[in-house]
This record gives C-alpha cells, sequence and structure tokens, in this order.
C-alpha cells in the first residue's frame, strides 16, 4: 500500500506481507512542537509540516506511537491521521494539564487499554506539573497497559521526553524510568527523545535493570541506524540516536528502523521516529 502526500508517494515502512499477524508495531517520534510564525529553515513551521506527518501517518500507522512536543491540535491532527479506530492518552506537562505533552496513541481496533497514569519525573510523580533535578519546565512520562487483541498478552508501554538542559535531570529521570519499567505488567516498553547518545549517562542508567536496546535486540534492521535528530538535514550518522525504544530483555523484536522517510523532499519533523515490530505470544490461561 502507498499514500499520496503532495505529489509524493509514501510508502510502508514495513511492507505488510512481510508482517506476521502476532506482531505488533510501535513507534516513538518527537513531531516537534508548532511554531506558527516565520521559521529558519522554513520547514520547521508547523503548517508546512502538518500534511507531511499526516501522510506519514496515513501510510504507516503503528499500533502504538508515543509522540513528545506534541500540543492539544497536533495530537488531534496525529489521531485522525491514524485514523478512526485509534485513541489517545495523555494531557499537557504543566499542572494544569496544558503545554507540551506526550501522548500515546493506540489502535483500539488492535488493542484494549487497561490503565494508564501521567507521572511527573520528579521527587513527587504523583504531583501534576512537579520538577525536582533542574529541569526548567516539568518533564513527564505516560504509563499505558494494553491487552493485544490478536493475543491476548500484556503491554506496558512508558512514553517521554528528558530534559534538555539539565544532565542531572536525565540521569535521575532515567532512573525513575528504570524503576517503573521493573514493576509494570507484561511485555515492557520504555521509549520517547532522551536527548542522550550512545554511551550517555542516562542510558546507561536506563539499561542498567531489565531493558535493554531494541534496536540492538532486532532480528533485521531495515534502516541503517541513522541519528534521530534530523534538523531538516539530509539523514546522515554522525553522533547516534537521541530517540530510544528500550524493551525488557524478554521481549523478541523481530524489525527495527529509523523513519527517515520524507514528503516533497522534505521531513515531516527535526526528528526521525524509530519503529520496532514486537513479536507477542498467545497467552494461555
Amino acid at each position: 500500500m502507498t499514500v499520496r502526500g503532495g505529489s509524493t508517494i509514501v510508502s510502508p515502512l514495513f511492507e505488510p506481507a512481510g508482517v506476521d499477524p502476532r506482531d505488533l508495531h510501535v513507534a516513538t517520534w518527537n513531531i516537534r512542537r508548532r511554531i506558527d510564525g516565520r521559521t529558519w529553515p522554513p520547514n520547521d513551521r508547523w503548517k508546512v509540516r502538518a500534511p507531511r506527518l499526516a501522510a506519514v501517518l496515513r501510510a504507516d500507522p503503528p499500533a502504538i506511537l508515543g509522540t513528545q512536543e506534541a500540543m492539544p491540535d497536533q495530537a488531534a491532527l496525529v489521531r485522525d491521521a491514524l485514523g478512526a479506530s485509534y485513541r489517545s492518552v495523555g494531557r499537557g506537562r504543566d499542572a494544569d494539564g496544558s503545554g507540551e505533552g506526550c501522548p500515546v496513541f493506540f489502535d483500539g481496533d488492535r488493542v484494549e487499554l487497561v490503565g494508564h497514569a501521567q507521572l511527573a519525573l520528579s521527587e513527587t510523580p504523583a504531583v501534576a506539573g512537579s520538577s525536582s533535578w533542574g529541569n526548567p519546565v516539568p518533564r513527564i512520562a505516560v504509563r499505558a497497559v494494553f491487552r493485544d487483541r490478536t493475543t491476548g498478552a500484556t503491554v506496558t508501554v512508558i512514553n517521554t521526553h528528558l530534559d534538555v538542559f539539565s544532565a542531572r535531570s536525565r540521569l535521575r529521570s532515567a532512573w525513575l524510568l528504570r524503576d517503573l519499567a521493573a514493576d509494570a505488567p507484561g511485555t515492557v516498553l520504555v521509549m520517547g527523545d532522551m536527548n542522550a547518545g550512545p554511551g550517555s549517562a542516562p542510558l546507561a542508567a536506563l539499561f542498567s535493570g531489565d531493558l535493554i536496546d531494541a534496536w540492538h535486540a532486532a532480528e533485521e534492521r531495515t534502516t541503517a541506524l541513522w541519528d534521530t535528530y534530523g534538523g531538516y538535514h539530509p539523514r546522515r550518522i554522525r553522533k547516534g540516536p537521541i530517540d530510544w525504544i528500550a524493551v525488557d530483555r524478554a521481549a523478541r523484536v523481530t524489525r527495527a528502523a529509523v523513519d527517515t522517510r520524507t514528503v516533497g523532499g522534505a521531513a515531516p519533523s527535526d526528528h526521525f521516529g524509530v519503529h520496532v515490530l514486537l513479536r507477542l505470544d498467545e497467552e494461555t490461561s
């Protein structure tokens, strides 16, 4: 299947013919917060990017998608582009639920939402809008637990966006995410924009328990490991990814890819998405 976006045909990242029915398509993508005024480069303007983002999502909708930097109107566009069966959980990061969010979108025809929560990445996770470790804005994680309708398996997704300014905040947040994952049911994924590259202290903390890097766990990688902060440049390999999907050690990842697709010759965001296919086992009673 291909979907037209402007004059460009957008192809699926994973060809449907090669996907096992038990495979769950999961992705993370920093979609870049809305900027309405003049931008440099011009491709950064939301009015320019929005139809590109919608075209890519229509071409290849993940069953579960974690986004970062999503303002409410951007989240609405994502949900509409994914399709009528999609829902989302998560609100803005501020105390009143406004501002940028990390919503998790899911295909209700494929997975059933069992429970969800939004937590502050702070010493007081239950206090909305709280911050503790030097980050100038609140940082959050959205946790969602699903039952896969195809296999009956339980999947927990934790989606987040770590602070870009405070190294202390990134490290403490990574420890918190590791602990949240340890207490989560079923197959566990922690994903998002970590603002941290390979070999960094936050990644070492995140992978110090039962979580491993889904990219390296994958049986097949259908793209190169491109830098996931693209900045509207041609795709490149320089510093490594800062957007990650972590999975528990028992998980089976059949494929992984970095999404560098463009529409009309330009990317929909300053970040590239990261996608995996997760092979779920049939639940037995």
